[in-house]
């Protein structure tokens, strides 16, 4: 992405949560590259954080580096609050932070895992979102969600609650997306297919990645950096003015709703 110019997101304001591994810290770096200033949220990897950045002030951006846990109440607004008030403004949200936590069936989950799982794949970006929104009603801005191809097809053996979860935040885009356009603002979402990350070499065996694989007509999982351009794309007044509401799917035809 680095020979490409979107002119309209330099010296704009991002935030990205979960932006140390992954897509999160492919979209951090890109948007970087784009002459974005950017906050860059982690949790526990506090290395690779700092590494993306570095790769960020390296393009000749600024960023900003912010330790907080999403799972909490007051978490999220903590993170959303600091990152805004270090660069003065927000002109976009990316709740990127999420986790299967763990594969669990149904069956052998419980309440303090249920909560877990909802807690940091949904309810963290109602509270982003939330903290977000007066900072963001200034001048208008962008949400964008990371969503999943799970929230349509139900996810993978033991991940049930996580698809779930992950389709409260495809249905919280649209009605957020509703609620905020009076305020010069548009909610999107991007749901990525399997796509070759930490998330996969954590809790997906073997086995059952290389099922999922096999059932993408392109033959292969996706990479972080292949899913930076729909974000790019939908960060863009420019590229997507007209468009809110929207959930985009990045896997490879695995999913042809």
């Amino acid at each position: 992405m680095s020979s490409l110019r979107i002119p309209d997101l330099a010296g704009k304001v991002f935030l990205v949560t979960g932006a140390s591994t992954g897509i999160g810290a492919a979209v951090a770096l890109a948007l970087g590259e784009q002459g974005a200033s950017v906050a860059v949220h982690y949790n526990a990897s506090a290395e690779p954080a700092k590494k993306v950045a570095a790769g960020i002030e390296k393009a000749g951006a600024k960023a900003f580096l912010i330790k907080g846990d999403v799972t909490t109440p007051a978490g999220p607004a903590k993170i959303v609050e600091a990152a805004a008030t270090r660069f003065g403004k927000l002109d976009g949200l990316i709740n990127n932070a999420g986790s299967l936590v763990k594969r669990t069936p149904i069956a052998d989950g419980d309440d303090a895992f249920d909560h877990a799982v909802f807690d940091l794949n949904a309810h963290s970006v109602v509270r982003a979102s939330r903290a977000a929104l007066p900072w963001l009603k200034r001048q208008g801005g962008v949400i964008i969600n990371t969503t999943s191809i799970s929230a349509r097809n139900g996810g993978g053996g033991g991940a049930v609650l996580y698809a779930a979860s992950k389709g409260l935040v495809s249905t919280l885009t649209r009605g957020m997306a509703k609620e905020f356009v009076g305020d010069k603002i548009r909610v999107n979402a991007v749901a990525p297919g399997l796509i070759d990350t930490l998330f996969h070499e954590r809790g997906t065996p073997q086995a059952m990645y290389k099922s999922q694989e096999a059932s993408i007509p392109m033959g292969r999982a996706g990479t972080p950096e292949e899913c930076v351009g729909t974000y790019l794309f939908l960060a863009s007044e420019a590229l997507s003015g007209y468009i809110t509401g929207q959930v985009i799917e990045v896997n490879g035809g695995q999913l042809m709703p």
